[in-house]
């Protein structure tokens, strides 16, 4: 579970997706495979967590990476793209 502090020296990125309301469910199951089966393994990983909207036309990933240089470095991963 992600901690959100002004103290902990993490990097957050919040990505929000604009999605067609009857494929919303298809990018959680996505973002949440991709999450499982490939970032959690990186160094750096700290969480992320997957928000649907109400009306089904977005969902928001909340992610933490220990450091900028663990976030580049997954940028950089062919597993991550």
């Amino acid at each position: 579970m992600p901690t959100i502090s002004a103290e902990r020296p993490v990097v957050t990125l919040i990505n929000v997706f604009d999605v067609e309301p009857e494929r919303q469910q298809d990018l959680v199951e996505l973002l949440v495979e991709a999450t499982d089966k490939t970032m959690c393994h990186l160094p750096g990983f700290v969480s992320a967590s997957i928000h649907q909207s109400l009306d089904a036309r977005r969902v928001a990933n909340y992610a933490q990476w220990r450091s900028t240089e663990d976030f580049k470095r997954m940028l950089q991963n062919p597993e991550a793209q």
